[in-house]
C-alpha cells in the first residue's frame, strides 16, 4: 500500500474521533506493510490529555507486540505531531513518520519546533509531511466551524 492509501485510514479513524466530539486527528502503525495498531483522538472521552491519536496508537502497537519500542515501524497521522506525540515517537523508536497537515502553531516536527531534526535527541525519525494535507486539514477546518 502506498501512503496515500494508510492516510485514507487515518482520515477514517480522525472521522471517528469527530464522530466521538473529538478533535478528529486519526493514526495509524504500520510495519512490515501490516497495519499493527490504530488510534484517534479520545482525550475529552477518557478523560486523559495524553490521549492523543498517535499516543494511542503508540499505546496499541506496543501491546500487540509485546515491545515498548517499534523499530521498523511507520506511523500515519492526518496531522503534524505536537511535541508530546514526538517526544513518544522518538521514545518508541519509529522509524518513519508521515503526516498529512501541518500544523504551524503547535506542530513539533517541522514547524513550531524541529524536533525530527534535534540534535539533542538519540532517534531520528524520517519524516515527510503534507500526504493528502488538503483532505486531511479539511477536517479539521470543518470540525471547527462547526464547533463556533
Amino acid at each position: 500500500m502506498t501512503d496515500e492509501d494508510w492516510m485514507r485510514h487515518a482520515i477514517r479513524l480522525a472521522e471517528r474521533a469527530a464522530a466521538q466530539g473529538e478533535v478528529p486527528v486519526g493514526a495509524l502503525i504500520v510495519r512490515d506493510d501490516r497495519l499493527i495498531a490504530e488510534g484517534w483522538n479520545e482525550p475529552i472521552a477518557s478523560n486523559d490529555p495524553s490521549a492523543h491519536a498517535e499516543i494511542q496508537a503508540l499505546r496499541r502497537a506496543g501491546r500487540e507486540l509485546d515491545n515498548y519500542r517499534l523499530p521498523g515501524a511507520s506511523l500515519f497521522v492526518t496531522l503534524e505531531p505536537c511535541v508530546m506525540c514526538m517526544g513518544a515517537i522518538v521514545h518508541a523508536r519509529v522509524e518513519r513518520l508521515v503526516f498529512g497537515a501541518y500544523d504551524p502553531k503547535r506542530g513539533a516536527v517541522c514547524h513550531a519546533l524541529q524536533l525530527a531534526e534535534a540534535d539533542f535527541l538519540n532517534h531520528r525519525v524520517d519524516w515527510r509531511g503534507g500526504v493528502m494535507q488538503e483532505a486531511c486539514a479539511a477536517l479539521l477546518l470543518d470540525f471547527f466551524r462547526q464547533r463556533r
